[in-house]
């Protein structure tokens, strides 16, 4: 059958807008298939994929190459199942332009380093400059937590070995901070009081952990963890039997807590809520997810809000709220992050809680774009590495010459949670007695999906997350369940309707 034209195609894992007739073979930002585009009109058909050579972790977004995905992903630790298949490379849909600007990319985080990547695979003979604030290579950072943990070593960090910077003629200044950028004469001003010129600028500086203002929090043995810096800093106070009071319960205070309480650590996690994420669970999910971290020796204070980190020359205890003391060696702050948007707003950039941005990533200057935890697109920042990689690479795409488009991400959250798979989309409450809640729970799994007028608009898999990739495409593609709902079906019942789609 002849696929249905259409004006636009947008691809359901990065958001790439893709124009014409028919979907690409390959998303040219995340080499996923034609099969993960939608239409604006109705529904296509597409042709078979091909027997993948390559495989993208759910979690992490690493690809690996290969007949069949690893058994461990070696960044995140997600398993097999945790993988969906890549099809072959393809040549882009998007003729490459001959271009020779100066581009410089601020930030060398995973939106920077993908800016860079497909900014040399788009424009051969473009120069670019890469500048980094930390002196290491850019690295995994999410690989923080596992080095905490002790389950990897430095060595495991960097994304590219540094050769790789010399082979595609990408200048890598690292240990260089960006004092000031002014749009008029088009230069970026550095710390050493050298500056580079530029014919477009990406800002990729990513974000700074927020610190709430309560008293004690610049003492010594306070920490946040945001960069291999940090990590080493906190392990050099990490020994077996020390004290740790972790605040925030959010994915990376659990994260941290669980690396943490692995070299042995006392660990007390300060969580403000009456359950855990309850931004991406209801309470009983959060409740099964309290007992898994008990499980792994975490002292876990629900609606423990902190008053004050107390003590002489460094931290000691934490105060709280009600009146409650936490005795600390050492204190881990994991209350969210900021853009990174003062140099931005320096230079007279449009800002609100990031740096606006439109679909091609352009700022509010036409030759400054904006990619990852620094830019808001459509009023969203995202945070999460998936969509700075996305971000980047479609950045660094239109800095080039391309006229790429980032439609936004689906709000999902594929995690992996202390060794525990989570997958969170849509809606975890019904808003009334309309909606459908479908739920199960197992000794170590739990399932709930909402539907309402016949369609998926939410779901939880806590334990087993095999079908997450299946969830979100069901309830983006507004998948119809209605015959299957009128049977009155079970949670295994739609966790097999989403396998069988898959197969």
């Amino acid at each position: 059958m002849q696929p249905t034209e259409t004006a636009a195609w947008q691809c359901t894992v990065c958001g790439y807008i893709h124009h014409g007739p028919e979907p690409p073979d390959e998303c040219p930002v995340c080499g996923v298939s034609s099969d993960e585009f939608e239409p604006h009109a109705e529904e296509v058909q597409v042709a078979p994929a091909a027997a993948p050579r390559r495989w993208r972790c759910l979690i992490c977004d690493y690809v690996h190459e290969g007949d069949e995905p690893p058994d461990e992903c070696p960044i995140c630790a997600a398993g097999a199942d945790q993988f969906e298949p890549i099809e072959e490379e393809t040549a882009s849909t998007l003729a490459p332009p001959a271009t020779t600007a100066k581009i410089v990319v601020v930030g060398a985080g995973i939106a920077g380093l993908a800016a860079v990547e497909a900014l040399r695979t788009a424009s051969p003979e473009a120069e670019i400059a890469l500048i980094s604030r930390e002196p290491e290579l850019p690295y995994y950072r999410l690989n923080l937590t596992r080095y905490l943990a002790g389950e990897i070593g430095e060595d495991a960090f960097p994304i590219h070995p540094e050769e790789w910077y010399a082979e595609n003629d990408i200048r890598l200044l690292r240990g260089s901070e960006v004092r000031n950028i002014s749009p008029d004469d088009r230069t970026v001003q550095l710390d050493d009081g050298t500056q580079e010129t530029y014919e477009k600028l990406i800002l990729t500086a990513g974000a700074h952990p927020f610190i709430p203002p309560f008293p004690g929090a610049q003492k010594e043995n306070v920490y946040c963890l945001r960069t291999l810096v940090d990590a080493r800093q906190i392990l050099e106070k990490a020994g077996p039997g020390a004290r740790c009071v972790c605040i925030g319960g959010g994915i990376l205070g659990l994260e941290t807590a669980g690396a943490l309480a692995h070299q042995g650590v006392e660990v007390s996690l300060l969580e403000s809520h009456g359950w855990l994420l309850p931004r991406q669970l209801n309470r009983r999910a959060g409740e099964l997810l309290e007992r898994h971290v008990e499980s792994l020796g975490i002292e876990l204070l629900h609606q423990a809000r902190t008053e004050e980190i107390a003590g002489e020359a460094g931290a000691s205890f934490v105060t709280l709220q009600d009146g409650g003391e936490v005795p600390a060696d050492l204190v881990v702050i994991a209350t969210g992050v900021r853009s990174n948007s003062y140099l931005a707003r320096q230079a007279g950039l449009t800002v609100d809680k990031g740096i606006v941005v439109d679909d091609h990533l352009y700022t509010s200057h036409p030759d400054i774009l904006a990619a990852g935890d620094v830019a808001e697109h459509r009023g969203v920042l995202y945070g999460t590495w998936m969509a700075a990689q996305s971000q980047g690479k479609i950045a660094g795409m239109n800095a080039a010459g391309l006229d790429a488009e980032f439609a936004g991400i689906p709000r999902s959250n594929t995690l992996k949670v202390l060794g525990l798979d989570l997958f969170s989309i849509g809606r975890i409450e019904p808003e009334d007695a309309s909606y459908d809640v479908i739920e199960r729970e197992a000794e170590d799994t739990y399932h709930r999906f909402l539907f309402r007028d016949g369609h998926m608009v939410g779901a939880i898999l806590l334990g087993d997350a095999a079908q997450s990739a299946q969830a979100a495409t069901a309830i983006e593609s507004g998948r119809d369940f209605s015959s299957l709902l009128r049977q009155h079906p079970t949670a295994p019942d739609i966790l097999a309707a989403l396998a069988e789609s898959r197969a």
